[in-house]
């Protein structure tokens, strides 16, 4: 469809004089003010398929020519490839979707007596059960439980929430009984049993100051009974929160390998920018890669285990690009080049390392 361009030489947008078809000052093109749908849509197509071109025409250099893609944009040749940070975005978006999309699979046991004789031998074991003292708090709600139900049990999988079946229905039993290790009088090992926090509380003011909890200890125990008292489980709330901050914590992770980059290669007198290029450029590849390999693995059924095989070729690849980007980027000799190699990616393993734990520290007790 053909565009209708203003008669007027003057930019629409910052009003400078025009010589072509677009504004060299802001970049706009000259298009009339007033289009028809046709030609609206024509232009959000061309500005659609030109992104398209554009990241098509990045992922050959991206992965078949380690470097090559960083050195060719700190060169000045950008116009054909996509931007290092809209790239990132979208192959983050796609990989952390695909990273966090994990099946939950309940495993159920079913048991109805089916007669009173079995009935009765059923209660028989539920009571010898009842009365072990082995037995803890919830284990005994169960059971006490499915006694009163004529011995009908589902259990499903879960430690926190258990489920009794019942002839008319399903009963849910929420785990709010919380054991403590804790010293007697005589220093040996015991087991307090708290069933709500203001219990906890209690039982703590009567010990000696010496023997309390400190504050943190403290918190994480309010905030456990705050989990029990909602029907979460401290699982499911870093879960949760792992897949809302990490990628926020891989973004910010960026610039912090850049830094270890420069710090490493020092001697190459490279501009800040141009390791953060890098950074950005190398972080595609690798999510771009490892979200090829989880589609793979969905491709295959889990009988056939392959995802070890998998890993152990991703693992191999990463680090043989890993090494040919660093030296096309960075003009090291082989040995140099590995000796660095190993060292900036054990440095960045520790600050991974480091933040991915306060991340998840701050998830369980804070989110």
């Amino acid at each position: 469809m053909k565009k209708h361009y203003r008669k007027e030489q003057d930019c629409a947008n910052c009003g400078t004089h025009l010589e072509g078809k677009f504004c060299h000052a802001c970049g706009q093109e000259n298009l009339e003010l007033h289009e028809s749908f046709g030609h609206m849509m024509n232009h959000a197509i061309s500005d659609y398929f030109h992104f398209d071109h554009q990241f098509f025409h990045t992922l050959k250099p991206l992965f078949f020519q380690p470097g090559k893609l960083t050195v060719e944009y700190m060169a000045g040749k950008r116009v054909q490839y996509l931007h290092p940070v809209k790239m990132y975005i979208f192959i983050s978006l796609v990989f952390f979707l695909l990273f966090f999309q994990t099946d939950k699979k309940e495993v159920k046991e079913t048991h109805h007596p089916k007669n009173k004789k079995e009935l009765a031998t059923a209660n028989k074991k539920l009571d010898s059960l009842i009365k072990d003292n082995k037995t803890n708090a919830l284990e005994k709600s169960i059971l006490t439980t499915a006694k009163n139900n004529n011995g009908a049990v589902t259990i499903t999988g879960d430690d926190d929430d258990v489920i009794v079946g019942t002839p008319n229905g399903d009963k849910k039993v929420q785990n709010n009984v919380t054991f403590w290790d804790d010293e007697d009088e005589t220093g040996h090992s015991t087991r307090k049993q708290d069933t709500t926090y203001e219990l906890y509380q209690a039982r703590q003011a009567k010990l000696s100051p010496a023997k309390r909890d400190n504050f943190m200890v403290h918190y994480i125990r309010k905030r456990e009974y705050e989990l029990n008292g909602s029907h979460q489980k401290i699982g499911e709330v870093v879960l949760e929160g792992l897949k809302h901050y990490t990628p926020k914590m891989m973004f910010l992770l960026l610039p912090l390998f850049a830094l270890l980059l420069r710090i490493v290669f020092w001697k190459n007198k490279k501009y800040y920018v141009e390791h953060l290029i890098y950074s950005f450029h190398f972080h595609c590849f690798l999510f771009l890669f490892l979200s090829i390999i989880m589609l793979i693995k969905l491709l295959f059924p889990q009988s056939w285990d392959v995802g070890g095989y998998l890993d152990f070729i991703a693992t191999i690849v990463i680090i043989w690009y890993s090494y040919q980007s660093l030296r096309v980027v960075y003009q090291r000799s082989k040995g140099r080049t590995i000796t660095k190699m190993i060292g900036l990616f054990l440095s960045y393993s520790f600050v991974f390392a480091i933040c991915m734990g306060f991340l998840v520290m701050a998830v369980a007790l804070f989110d």
